[in-house]
């Protein structure tokens, strides 16, 4: 196996491991608790979610030809709170995460080194998919936090829980 399957390989990872964290998250909250925010200028899971699935249908979808910042994307929209059900948001947060899977199952070794456009900025797609790691990183633990938060002393921990490691 050589050393572009194996990043491949970890950033595929990496990914699922966020994912689940914030499914974790979200599967315990109930559909209100998903639009709650501490104030006007915060983002609820419900934001979060319309932003990544908004992020992820743009940066994913011809990822290798099109720039990743689509001309169709209504970035500010994503971050007022559509009122969309429990059902709606799980919808758009699976369709989000399949665009970005397939893209990535779709790559193959001699990809990392092309080059690709976010902003017109470009990236090798090595530094454009760790860019997207670390910014879906970012929400999904304001995601958890935000859980943690508004399930108080009813949250159980998604990794190990305090008083138990060895």
């Amino acid at each position: 196996m050589n050393l572009e399957n194996i990043y491949l390989q970890n950033a595929l990872k990496e990914f699922q491991s966020q994912k689940l964290l914030a499914d974790k998250t979200m599967e315990r909250m109930l559909e209100e608790q998903l639009h709650w925010q501490s104030n006007k200028e915060s983002n609820s899971m419900a934001i979060l979610v319309q932003h990544m699935h908004g992020n992820m249908q743009s940066r994913w979808i011809n990822f290798l030809t099109e720039d990743g910042e689509k001309t169709w994307r209504k970035r500010d929209a994503e971050f007022e709170d559509q009122q969309f059900s429990k059902e709606k948001l799980l919808s758009l947060w699976e369709e989000g995460w399949s665009t970005l899977f397939n893209s990535l199952n779709q790559l193959n070794d001699t990809d990392l080194s092309k080059t690709v456009f976010i902003r017109e900025q470009p990236l090798i797609v090595i530094e454009a998919i760790n860019r997207q790691l670390a910014h879906y990183s970012y929400h999904v633990g304001q995601m958890v936090l935000l859980g943690k938060f508004i399930l108080g002393k009813d949250w159980n921990s998604l990794s190990i829980p305090r008083k138990i490691s060895t």
